[in-house]
C-alpha cells in the first residue's frame, strides 16, 4: 500500500466541522484506493482564537516545521497534502507536496494579507471549484491544479431524506462566529421575521461562548458541534438553507443542503458559482431577507433538481473518482 500524509492544524482535526470531515472522508477513500493516509499536525497550538495580533496562523505554522517534519520522517512519507498555506515551505524538503487550501487569500477573509506571500511559492494544488482553479492560476501563476470537490456522504443523504419531515417555516444556517460568515445578519433576519424558526449550527463548542455577545431572538435555536448524522437530520427538516458568508473555498454545507433537496439562498459572489439550479437563489444584504421569505413560501417542499445536481457533481463518488485520477499521476 502506498503512503501519503495529510497536514492540518491541530484544531482542525479537533472540531466537528469541514476540515475534520474532509480528513476522515479522504482517509477512507484513500484506503479504498490503496493509499494509507497519515494524519499529521503540530503538537502545540499557536492560539485557540482567530487572528490575535502576533499569533496569526501562518506565522505559527512556520515555528512548527520541526514538529511536522519529525512526524513525516518518522512515517517515512515522501508525498504530503497540506491544507494551510503556511506549510508551503515543505516543498524544500519534500518535492511531492501539494496544497489543498481550506482558505484562500481573498480580501473578504481575515488575515488574507498574511497568506499571500505563501501562495507565491505554491507550484501544485488541488482545489474544490473551477472558480478557485482560475483564481490561483490568474493571481499566482499556478497551473498544475486538480479540481476535486469534498464529497458529501451519499449514505447519510439517502438515510435522512424524508420530504414529509420538512417544516415549512424552518430556516437553517451553518457557519462560524466570524465576521465574514455574518451570523449577525441571520440574527437580524430572525428578529424581523418572528414567524420563522431559525436554526444556527456552529462546528465547535468554542462558539458557545462567543455567541453570548449577541442578543438571541426567541425564534433562534443555537446548535454546537453536531455529528454528521445530526446535521443531515436537521438539514432534512428545514425548508430553506441560507448562506450569508462573504467568501468560501467550497461551502460544504451548501452542497449538503442541495443533496437534501433544500431551497437555497446564497451570496451572489462568483465563488458560489458551482452552487446552481432552479431552486438556488443568489442575492446580497439588500435582498437576502426577501429571498429567504420567498423561498419559505415556495409551493415546493423540496427541490428534486437541486438534489440530482448535488449527487452528480458533489457526491463522495465524484470525490473518489477525482482522487483515483490524482493518485495515479502523483504517486507513480
Amino acid at each position: 500500500m502506498s503512503k501519503a500524509g495529510l497536514i492540518m492544524r491541530k484544531i482542525q482535526f479537533a472540531e466537528a466541522q469541514g476540515p475534520r470531515i474532509f480528513a476522515e472522508r479522504l482517509q477512507q477513500i484513500s484506503r479504498e484506493l490503496g493509499v494509507e493516509l497519515v494524519f499529521i499536525s503540530p503538537e502545540r497550538h499557536v492560539s485557540e482564537h482567530d487572528w490575535l495580533p502576533g499569533y496569526e496562523h501562518e506565522k505559527g505554522d512556520l515555528v512548527n516545521y520541526d514538529i511536522v517534519l519529525d512526524q513525516i520522517y518518522k512515517e517515512q512519507i515522501e508525498h504530503v497534502i497540506y491544507t494551510v498555506s503556511g506549510f508551503t515551505f515543505l516543498k524544500m524538503f519534500l518535492p511531492n507536496s501539494v496544497l489543498f487550501p481550506h482558505s484562500f487569500p481573498d480580501p473578504a477573509l481575515t488575515g488574507y494579507e498574511m497568506m499571500k506571500p505563501f501562495y507565491t511559492m505554491v507550484d501544485k494544488a488541488i482545489v474544490q471549484t473551477e472558480f478557485l482553479r482560475e483564481q490561483i492560476g490568474e493571481r499566482y501563476g499556478v497551473t498544475d491544479v486538480d479540481v476535486i470537490p469534498i464529497g458529501f456522504s451519499e449514505t447519510l443523504a439517502k438515510r435522512h431524506f424524508d420530504p414529509d419531515a420538512v417544516v415549512n417555516n424552518r430556516v437553517l444556517w451553518i457557519g462560524r462566529d466570524e465576521a465574514n460568515r455574518r451570523p449577525d445578519l441571520v440574527l437580524e433576519y430572525a428578529k424581523r421575521n418572528p414567524d420563522k424558526e431559525v436554526f444556527m449550527v456552529f462546528g465547535g463548542m468554542r462558539y458557545k461562548e462567543s455567541m453570548k455577545k449577541y442578543a438571541i431572538p426567541d425564534n433562534v435555536k443555537l446548535k454546537f458541534a453536531l455529528t454528521q448524522d445530526e446535521v443531515f437530520a436537521l438539514m432534512n427538516s428545514a425548508k430553506v438553507y441560507f448562506s450569508s458568508s462573504q467568501f468560501d473555498t467550497f461551502a460544504m454545507p451548501l452542497t449538503e443542503a442541495m443533496a437534501m433537496g433544500k431551497i437555497v439562498v446564497k451570496p451572489e459572489h462568483p465563488c458560489y458559482g458551482h452552487i446552481h439550479g432552479p431552486h438556488c437563489f443568489a442575492g446580497n444584504e439588500s435582498n437576502w431577507f426577501e429571498l429567504v421569505n420567498m423561498a419559505a413560501a415556495h409551493p415546493r417542499k423540496w427541490s428534486e433538481q437541486n438534489r440530482e445536481y448535488a449527487f452528480d457533481h458533489f457526491s463522495e463518488k465524484v470525490m473518489k473518482d477525482g482522487y483515483r485520477r490524482f493518485y495515479e499521476s502523483w504517486l507513480r
